[in-house]
């Protein structure tokens, strides 16, 4: 039971605390009947109106919409009796133009019988911490947002959304060098002087309140000539500038009023400039302008825009210098590739590499198409693990092994298999400088447009896809070897009977692995899709351009390389075959074969050179390897093929003779006759050919 001295300590207690609390300045106290009528405040500077009286609503002191949206929460506190604790407001005073962040807490007053008659509000200016916990935000939104693309453009927008937290109007101005990777001149920084050659284009802008000001330098635009100013020097040198912008003093600096507002956004109040430093280079300059927000940048500002702007701009050159590695890193594997259309006497060929949008650099994705003896050629695909110039150079070193092995003119099967100990030997004698090889895979495959037949071999690749004439489609029966590196293993040779225009596709997994599908579910697609795009009346360039759309999407996640090739066929009637004994009389024999199977050609004006050749490679076969002897003639596209076939696996040389020699010129002889020769081994002895220019109208079909 409480005591009436109780009572009376209490009454003295509460009117003591009440007492302290509004005669304290750091937290505001304002007391509003059940009207919200303000009764009583203790913030009477913030509030009293220019007479020094007290104001009777909130609405005569702060703007009618703050004032509404404040006493809605307060009436909600009157019916309701429920407590608002700490809730923010941003507010303007009519008396101040600087706006206020404030924190709010209200409480409702009741009398002796429990009912509300009024409401108590507490409130404290937060405006400071608001500023320093808007700074640490935006502080943080730059380390993880600027710098995540390695994209020049991409780089300089997420800047300009960054600091449209504290701005109306962002733009970010980058050298033209930039973009393409290279470096942009150097002053600025180490040299204040600044030359007009200095090319500058807008890399990014940002308009919080809308679109951004057409009547603007827009996005990808070059800048116009800016005048040289003391401030601008400033700006080149490095240091950050604060502005309170005053159109006249601007008007006399760029003189031109048409150039002014290409430059400076209408009704800008205050803007900070600075510049994009990295690693000793001046990369361009941000500007953030504010045009609806009349609060001017101070110095603290300008120390927030530093560290973002120090920030971004190793983010921008990272990504410059991506952008230079990874462009040489593709015309270095463009110019190792060949050229993608190819018209062979036996194929037609069309060819696609689409780097990967997912990794950084360009893979070691390969094709190409080689020309080999006896009208035939050899169609190869292959992937070198990895990314970047030690991928394209690991796939450069690949690619002219392959070529020096087809030079050869070795089986599919064999030339893997030597492919197989390269690169085991130099995975070894490298020390692990081109690990890019090991594990690369590759698919060999020759055509033979006399007989139509087509033998392939793989080392870890997938098969290739047949498209027949009428739009049937199939995937080579094909079991793949080991990728290359991996050593003692065979790898099996598959044939394959293509008719006149068939379509052979030869690809790497890029094209049917993705993301969102498996490596059986791409196969598929690719099969599906091939049938459709690949028929023969239609161009393979056109075929191979929608068969990449229809198949891959358009930022494919591993690099994709295509190689298509329409076969053709040497007709019935261009190609001659003899088989001769071992006798002297053979030469004649053959000599007279030849050259009467020319004339039916209509070749008579090679009969003279053919009919050398043929004596001579004749002749050697019967004085260095015995019979039978095999002489075939193929009159192909503009060329005469040549081949004598013997049972002996001794290689033919060709020499220097000597004054006194009286042999050793024939090889000679027949290399000034003919544009090509060479010789290649089967399974049981060897073809030696040569090939000679015609002229005359194609005999393929």
């Amino acid at each position: 039971m409480t005591t009436d001295g109780e009572a009376a300590l209490d009454v003295a207690l509460d009117a003591a605390f009440i007492r302290a609390m509004f005669e304290q300045g750091s937290i505001g106290i304002a007391v509003h009947d059940r009207e919200l009528r303000l009764l009583r405040t203790n913030a009477v500077r913030c509030l009293a109106g220019p007479d020094g009286a007290l104001p009777e609503r909130l609405a005569d002191v702060l703007g009618p919409e703050e004032a509404e949206e404040i006493e809605s929460r307060l009436r909600t506190v009157v019916t309701d009796g429920v407590p608002v604790h700490r809730a923010e407001y941003r507010v303007r005073p009519l008396r101040s133009s600087q706006p206020l962040w404030l924190s709010l807490s209200a409480f409702p007053l009741t009398d002796e019988g429990g009912r509300i008659t009024g409401v108590a509000v507490a409130f404290t200016d937060i405006t400071a911490e608001r500023q320093a916990r808007r700074r640490l935000d935006l502080l943080d939104e730059a380390s993880t947002r600027i710098g995540a693309s390695l994209d020049v453009g991409r780089t300089a927008q997420d800047l300009a959304e960054v600091l449209g937290g504290f701005a109306d109007v962002v733009m970010v101005d980058l050298a033209d060098a930039v973009f393409t990777g290279a470096d942009p001149p150097q002053f600025g920084v180490t040299r204040p002087e600044m030359s007009n050659e200095w090319h500058v284009r807008r890399a990014a802008g940002l308009c919080r309140t809308g679109p951004f000001p057409a009547a603007l330098v827009r996005p990808g635009e070059p800048l116009p000539p800016v005048p040289t100013a003391p401030e601008l020097e400033r700006i080149r040198q490095g240091d950050v500038l604060v502005y309170q912008v005053d159109e006249a003093e601007l008007a006399g600096i760029f003189g031109d009023t048409a150039l002014l507002r290409r430059i400076v956004p209408e009704g800008a109040r205050s803007v900070m400039v600075a510049s994009l430093y990295a690693r000793g280079l001046v990369l361009g300059t941000v500007q953030v302008w504010r045009t609806e927000d009349t609060v001017p940048y101070d110095d603290q500002d300008a120390a927030l825009l530093a560290q973002i702007v120090s920030r971004a701009a190793l983010g921008v050159d990272n990504a410059r210098r991506y952008t230079r590695e990874h462009s040489t890193a593709v015309t270095l594997q463009r110019g190792l590739l060949p050229t993608a259309a190819v018209a062979a006497i036996g194929v037609e060929t069309a060819a696609s590499y689409v780097p990967s949008a997912a990794r950084p650099g360009v893979g070691g994705d390969w094709f190409d198409v080689i020309p080999l003896s006896s009208l035939r050629v050899a169609l190869i695909v292959g992937d070198v693990v990895g990314h970047g110039l030690g991928a394209s150079v690991a796939m450069g070193r690949l690619r002219t092994a392959v070529q020096t092995l087809a030079d050869l003119d070795l089986d599919p099967g064999e030339l893997l298999v030597h492919l197989d100990d390269l690169v085991q030997r130099l995975a070894v004698e490298s020390g692990g400088e081109y690990q890019d090889l090991s594990g690369a895979t590759c698919l060999y495959a020759i055509y033979d447009p006399v007989s139509g037949l087509c033998t392939m071999a793989s080392a870890g690749h997938p098969p290739p896809l047949l498209v027949a004439p009428d739009g049937g489609t199939a995937f080579a029966e094909l079991d793949p070897g080991p990728p290359l590196g991996v050593g003692a293993f065979p790898f099996e040779v598959a044939e394959v009977q293509l008719e006149p225009g068939s379509t052979l596709a030869l690809y790497t997994d890029g094209l049917v692995q993705g993301a969102d599908h498996d490596l059986d579910a791409g196969m598929a697609r690719l099969l599906r899709q091939a049938g459709l795009l690949c028929l023969a009346e239609r161009p393979l360039a056109e075929a191979a351009r929608g068969l990449l759309s229809a198949v891959t999407t358009d930022q494919p996640s591993d690099d994709v390389a295509l190689l298509l090739a329409r076969t053709r066929r040497v007709a019935p009637g261009a190609t001659a075959h003899w088989e001769f004994p071992t006798d002297a009389e053979s030469v004649a024999l053959a000599r007279r074969a030849a050259v009467g199977q020319l004339d039916r050609w209509g070749l008579s004006d090679l009969a003279f050179s053919t009919e050398l050749v043929v004596s001579e490679l004749v002749t050697n076969a019967l004085r260095y390897a015995g019979g039978p002897i095999g002489l075939r003639l193929v009159h192909g596209d503009g060329v005469l093929v040549c081949e004598v076939s013997d049972p002996s696996n001794t290689q033919p040389r060709l020499r220097r003779a000597r004054d006194t020699d009286e042999g050793g010129r024939g090889l000679f002889l027949v290399a000034q006759l003919t544009s090509r020769w060479g010789s290649r081994y089967g399974q049981s002895g060897k073809t030696i050919w040569t090939e000679q220019d015609t002229g005359s109208p194609d005999a393929v079909q």
